[in-house]
């Protein structure tokens, strides 16, 4: 029995698909071999980048990327999110799935970075039992890429190309090579990146990655923001003479440039690419089951508790630089904590963009801390970061002078969620005007699934519609003002839109599960000239009913 691996024949040079390009390609179709895609920034299958990523699946093969499992973490593996990521597998069909080979978590505590293994043999025992997991769960192999460090440890036992050929050999996974990690470890560790290449065997490659990397006192970064550099051509060079002419991706994630730059360094790729025949890369066989992983790591456990430990608590760093071997470690290991500190405030960020505007980008940095180490992200989709702060800001003394805050935190995050509520199409005005009076009174309203109702003593609102760019709407004159509304996504736009008193209160009812009748007779008690053809009009304006039960 076989692992299935990538269809024949693989395709030549892809390009990541980010959301800055969605327009170009959804327009344009410009020409690229296959797109690669994270795989979390798509977990909830619904929304626009879902829908996206429908729409292009259908002209360009796709690859599944993940960033979440941390296949390595002793303890804190989720297999709810390796459920999800089975689910989305079933429903893409990529041509490749793959991810990292890295840990992410301790126990509840997901640190949403590619942190670095130690290469001895209880992590190499431990993640062939995790691949052997991931795969018998997906039905099908799973690439494995290697990924850029600042540090090693004292308890490595073998090189990285030894490990992961190792772990190749043991679970019939294949092998994602960045190649930019490579030159990346080779300029950290001292390393020898051709030796690298030379170790791992033909055939056990399915993948290979370019990318920009950054040139830092301290060491070299890996930050996917510009052009692929000469050493790292060269030794792509040296990859395709060893492994042959393997799907190949050029990545950009940060400062994103147009859409042509990317294209331009897929295209250099590309003839390199045809210089050298197309490899071939076999079903993997399935191996024999490897053993649960279970409490088999303590030490492992216990160095990545260490590490862990030390990134929220400074104090801890003795611990944790215990278990690095060379020197300038102090310095390295702080890149870890950078991207930890880093990764809140952006993603924070992304979901409360008129709160930074409000208390300014300098404290909602320190804001973003404070929210990090109390309420850690516990799950591997950093989608789900954030979803306490508004009950953060009602508990945080610093931001009291701001009482309006947390009203607005909700508002935020439920836009942010909203983005990803499942699509819906609004009933009509004339299935509506086909309801009897005894109906009206009986049916049932479902409200589109992105719809959610919004009750504020502040005027939240009108403070959020100022912060958007292009309104008109000036700052409210009284924030202590009483506020109703509701957020809503009639297609792929999310949307907040002022209610009165009594449109909320027909619209609560409805929400709950209540009737038309009930509805309207809530309207009424709150204000008896509620104009119910020009609310109806609003429902079907904006698709916020989806569904009637007469």
């Amino acid at each position: 029995m076989s692992l299935p691996g990538p269809a024949q024949p693989m395709p030549g040079v892809g390009v990541g698909l980010r959301a800055p390009h969605y327009r170009q390609f959804l327009e344009q179709r410009p020409r690229a071999a296959w797109l690669e895609v994270h795989t979390e920034n798509y977990l909830d299958q619904a929304g626009w980048d879902w829908h996206v990523l429908q729409q292009l699946r259908r002209d360009y093969p796709v690859s599944l990327h993940g960033v979440g499992l941390g296949l390595g973490s002793a303890r804190g593996f989720s297999e709810q999110h390796l459920d999800r990521v089975r689910a989305l597998v079933q429903r893409v069909e990529p041509m490749l799935v793959s991810e990292h080979l890295c840990w992410s978590a301790v126990g509840d505590r997901q640190l949403n970075d590619l942190l670095p293994l130690t290469l001895d043999q209880a992590a190499l025992d431990l993640l062939c039992a995790r691949v052997g997991r991931v795969q018998d769960v997906l039905k099908r192999q799973l690439l494995l890429e290697n990924v850029s460090t600042y540090v090693r440890f004292h308890a490595d036992a073998m090189s990285e190309a030894e490990f992961m050929a190792a772990l190749a050999a043991r679970t019939g996974c294949g092998l994602l090579l960045d190649i930019n990690n490579l030159y990346v470890n080779q300029c950290n560790h001292g390393e020898d990146a051709l030796a690298a290449i030379a170790a791992i065997r033909p055939g056990m490659v399915g993948e290979m990655h370019l990318a920009g990397h950054l040139v830092t006192p301290e060491a070299v970064i890996d930050h996917h923001g510009d052009t692929v550099a000469e050493p790292v051509w060269r030794l792509y060079e040296a990859a395709l003479r060893r492994f042959g002419a393997l799907p190949t991706l050029v990545e950009w994630d940060t400062d994103i440039p147009g859409l042509g730059v990317l294209l331009g360094e897929a295209e250099k790729a590309e003839a390199l690419h045809r210089q050298y025949a197309a490899a071939t890369v076999a079903d993997a066989p399935r191996p024999a089951a490897q053993p649960a992983t279970g409490d088999q790591a303590p030490a492992l456990a216990a160095s990545q508790q260490a590490f862990a430990g030390a990134l929220f608590d400074a104090r801890q760093a003795p611990a944790a630089l215990a278990l690095f071997k060379g020197e300038s470690n102090g310095h390295r290991y702080a890149l870890y904590r950078g991207n930890l500190s880093a990764t809140w405030s952006k993603t924070l960020g992304a979901a409360y963009p008129v709160i930074q505007q409000l208390v300014g980008e300098e404290f909602f940095g320190g804001l973003a801390q404070a929210y990090g180490r109390a309420h850690p992200s516990d799950n591997g989709d950093l989608n789900r970061f954030g979803a306490h702060f508004a009950a953060f800001l009602r508990a945080f003394p610093h931001v009291a002078d701001y009482p309006y805050l947390p009203d607005m935190a909700t508002l935020e995050w439920t836009l942010h969620r909203a983005h990803y509520a499942p699509s819906a199409d609004g009933v009509t005005a004339q299935q509506m005007a086909a309801l009897t009076p005894e109906q009206v009174e009986t049916a049932r309203l479902t409200l589109h699934p992105a719809c959610t109702l919004l009750a504020s003593e502040w005027a939240t609102i009108p403070l959020w519609q100022a912060h958007q760019a292009g309104s008109g709407v000036p700052f409210p004159a009284e924030l202590a003002s009483p506020d109703f509304g509701l957020v809503t996504r009639p297609r792929w736009k999310t949307q907040v839109l002022p209610l009165t008193a009594a449109s909320h209160a027909a619209l609560s009812v409805l929400a709950a599960g209540g009737t038309f009748g009930a509805a309207l007779d809530a309207a009424f008690e709150r204000d008896d000239e509620y104009d119910i053809a020009a609310n109806l009009q609003q429902w079907i304006d904006h698709a916020l009913v989806v569904r009637i039960d007469a």
